[in-house]
């Protein structure tokens, strides 16, 4: 059974990657790219400074829980993420009581769908630290992920009353309402935009998708308005990630899997486009099988009442 549903979801990427061939072959031709991230001689020596320190036997349970936080953060931010999570696991044996570590522990269950552990971290950040800067957030996504539609609305409702001049609040809160109140999701939009400082580059985002500025303009504008290489990279994950999940929305599935492709392109690891970007890849997957699925049995029933 495992073999048959590999198969079918290897036949379907083909599929779905021959359809990016045709479908993008006129829009993703050229599309602005940064040069990679890469590791930074101050990570490095920031990594073996700690892994240094760590070999000390004087170090007492709290300093030593410290230190392997922060080298998680170290290897999260290099990539090295089964290696991070290791870290952070043993950070809270010696110390349970971190809700950042809790975080981004749950960031970790969420990217691997394991949304009820994802739900459990979150709500220990939140038990240690009510006012934890993030940790709602990512509830309310993770929420969005597992398909929890009205407590994701609830949690990123509360975090974008927070601070109503962030986009990226407004952003996560109208991808729930496209899928939770979809007749209203643009008129919420706007409203929100309206009633913003519109200070922040990401509402560039909001406009792209309010359609107050073409797709074309939208990516020339990311990569005018970056003002080094790593700010391209980083306003190209974020910029690619969004706009695949409008094309996703739209049922778009070629376009969107080459706009995840794009967002990872980066290495800008530490950023939650990034880090959603594969868990995206299996969802269009799936959606594109489901569809393809439809589509047969349409067909099918068609011949049938011809017969």
């Amino acid at each position: 059974m495992i073999a048959n549903r590999l198969k079918l979801a290897c036949i379907a990427a083909v599929m779905l990657l021959s359809g990016c061939a045709t479908s993008t072959k006129t829009m993703w031709t050229h599309p602005p790219m940064a040069v990679p991230l890469q590791p930074t001689i101050q990570q490095q020596i920031q990594l073996a400074r700690i892994e240094q320190l760590m070999k000390r036997d004087d170090l007492d349970n709290a300093t030593l829980a410290q230190m392997y936080y922060e080298r998680g953060l170290l290897n999260d931010s290099l990539g090295l993420r089964d290696l991070a999570r290791l870290d952070f696991n043993q950070s809270l044996s010696l110390k349970p009581d971190q809700p950042d570590v809790f975080n981004i522990l749950g960031v970790y269950f969420t990217q691997s769908a394991h949304f009820d552990a994802a739900y459990e971290a979150f709500d220990s950040t939140l038990e240690l630290s009510m006012l934890h800067p993030f940790a709602q957030r990512n509830r309310g996504i993770a929420l969005y992920y597992g398909g929890r539609l009205d407590l994701a609305h609830e949690d990123l409702l509360m975090h974008y009353q927070q601070n109503i001049n962030d986009p990226y609040r407004v952003i996560w809160l109208y991808l729930v309402d496209l899928e939770r109140t979809p007749e209203q999701a643009q008129e919420k939009l706007r409203l929100r935009y309206d009633a913003s400082d519109k200070q922040d580059w990401g509402w560039l985002i909001v406009r792209m998708y309010l359609a107050d500025i073409s797709e074309s303009d939208y990516l020339k504008e990311i990569a005018s308005g970056s003002e080094n290489n790593d700010q391209l990279a980083e306003r190209l994950t974020e910029g690619y990630f969004y706009l695949a999940k409008r094309y996703q929305h739209e049922q778009n599935y070629s376009a969107a899997l080459m706009l995840y492709k794009l967002t990872l392109a980066g290495n800008v690891y530490e950023f939650v486009e990034h880090r959603f970007a594969l868990l995206e890849t299996g969802r269009v997957l799936s959606q594109y099988q489901a569809q393809q699925q439809a589509m047969l049995e349409a067909k099918q029933s068609g011949q049938a009442q011809v017969n």
